[in-house]
């Protein structure tokens, strides 16, 4: 049987800047489709009446530049506001009360980690879970440890089946179509293998930087940030096997099978950087060693990968904002051509934003009578204007039960396994000037190799 529809949405945090910037405008959008049919309480300490409320909502898409009166309307009429403090039972007595008879709430944690145990131990004595479902916004723990602590608090009252780690780069549409162009093709699988791919490179680039966040990217640094979840997640879906059937779960036991063949990180293949003027943000330590550009080295135990090395780097104040993968052939057993040693080898890239590209490297011969060759580019180009905003689609899932583009306990775990040795590795962090490529000790990683640039 599939899994039934939530009744109702309640969403912690609603004072928040989370809820200011993603969760109305993805209310707005699922109102618009008919998928909201369902009381939207929001709960958070701020001394708000109703109406003040409502006029934050409204506030919200105004700022996103989305606000459509009828639309809006709509939205108005689902909208609860529920003051109250997180650890206070009153505050779950009258949630309990604001939900009258509805049996299948879905209880968004739009709050701090450190606040979960006290709005679950709330829910669970106000007896708000059974039947009902969680969403947990990352991170989901720090390390390893802090990880299975906060699996085990919510495992208290919630199934797995009824719990959502939501990780908004999962819900890029540009994401997904890399899993789909991976298995609804046929023609890539044959050369998807150690015999025929050289390595892996995935990279994440960001121009600006920390956006007046200093005194949290104190507490994350850039691998815990974006590289334990979705660098190793892009890494995952490159490198998992066909899924064994149809359903949700099968895809993610295949992804999921992908994070345990990946070796732990060590040290010596991790480099870390900060840019040239990090430590005079506000906020941040004036002798800070967190990095904000990481490069890493992975390794893959499986059939299919052995001795393919797979790259992942991501950094603020880089010279674009892109995020793509670059995956390198190797070079044809036999050269027949006296060029061909010398030229680049074929590639396939995946550009995944800010435009999506799939484009094959190749060779074709130069007009002339010489067998000589250049390189050419076989680009098909998607527009993304028109995609489903990655939180409405999310939002959406969780909302009929459905769990494909969310994280399962045992990836989350294994994704911290991996990263786990290089976290608090307090080796040296390389200064680098903002705009460059991060720096220069990140070359040393590929070896007689060099990092493709996106852009380039």
């Amino acid at each position: 049987m599939p899994p039934t529809r939530s009744d109702a949405l309640v969403f912690f945090g609603a004072s928040g800047d989370l809820a200011f910037k993603n969760i109305f405008p993805a209310l707005q959008g699922l109102a618009t489709a008919g998928q909201l049919d369902m009381p939207v309480i929001g709960v958070a300490r701020s001394e708000w009446t109703q109406e003040q409320f409502i006029a934050r909502a409204r506030e919200s898409l105004e700022a996103q530049g989305s606000l459509n009166e009828s639309q809006f309307t709509r939205l108005a009429k689902s909208l609860k506001y529920l003051r109250g403090d997180y650890q206070d039972a009153d505050t779950y007595a009258r949630l309990h009360d604001m939900l009258g008879d509805r049996e299948r709430p879905l209880h968004y944690l739009a709050i701090p980690p450190s606040l979960f145990d006290d709005v679950v131990e709330g829910l669970a004595k106000a007896k708000a879970v059974e039947g009902a479902r969680v969403v947990l916004e990352k991170p989901f723990g720090r390390d390893l440890k802090s990880a299975v602590e906060l699996d085990a608090l919510i495992h208290r009252s919630f199934p797995e089946r009824s719990i959502f780690r939501i990780d908004h780069f999962l819900g890029k549409e540009p994401v997904q179509n890399l899993l789909y162009f991976r298995f609804a093709n046929a023609f890539l699988e044959p050369i998807w293998n150690r015999e025929y791919v050289e390595r892996i490179e995935i990279t994440m680039a960001e121009a600006f930087g920390i956006k007046g966040r200093g005194r949290l990217y104190e507490e994350l640094g850039a691998i815990r940030d974006v590289l334990q979840n979705h660098l190793l997640q892009i890494a995952a879906m490159l490198l998992m096997e066909p899924p064994v059937g149809h359903d949700p779960e099968a895809i993610r036991d295949a992804k999921g099978q992908s994070f345990k063949a990946i070796r732990p990180i060590q040290p010596a293949d991790v480099v870390r950087g900060q840019f040239i003027g990090y430590r005079n943000e506000p906020g941040v330590a004036e002798n800070s060693n967190v990095e904000t550009y990481a490069a890493v080295r992975v390794f893959v135990d499986s059939w299919r990968w052995s001795g393919v090395p797979i790259y992942i780097r991501t950094g603020k104040c880089l010279p674009v904002t892109a995020t793509e993968v670059f995956v390198t052939l190797k070079h044809p057993p036999h050269i027949m051509f006296e060029d061909v040693p010398t030229s680049p080898p074929n590639h396939l890239r995946f550009r995944l934003s800010p435009d999506v590209v799939l484009e094959l490297g190749a060779r074709a011969k130069r007009a002339g009578d010489a067998l000589v060759g250049e390189e050419v580019d076989l680009d098909a180009c998607r527009d993304t204007l028109n995609t489903l905003p990655p939180y409405q689609r999310l939002l959406g899932d969780a909302m009929r039960g459905d769990q494909m583009l969310f994280a399962r306990s045992d990836a989350v775990e294994t994704a911290w396994r991996i990263v786990d040795a290089i976290l608090d590795d307090h080796g040296p962090v390389h200064l680098y000037e903002p705009g460059s490529w991060g720096p220069r000790e990140a070359e040393a990683l590929l070896g007689d190799a060099r990092w493709h640039d996106p852009g380039s």
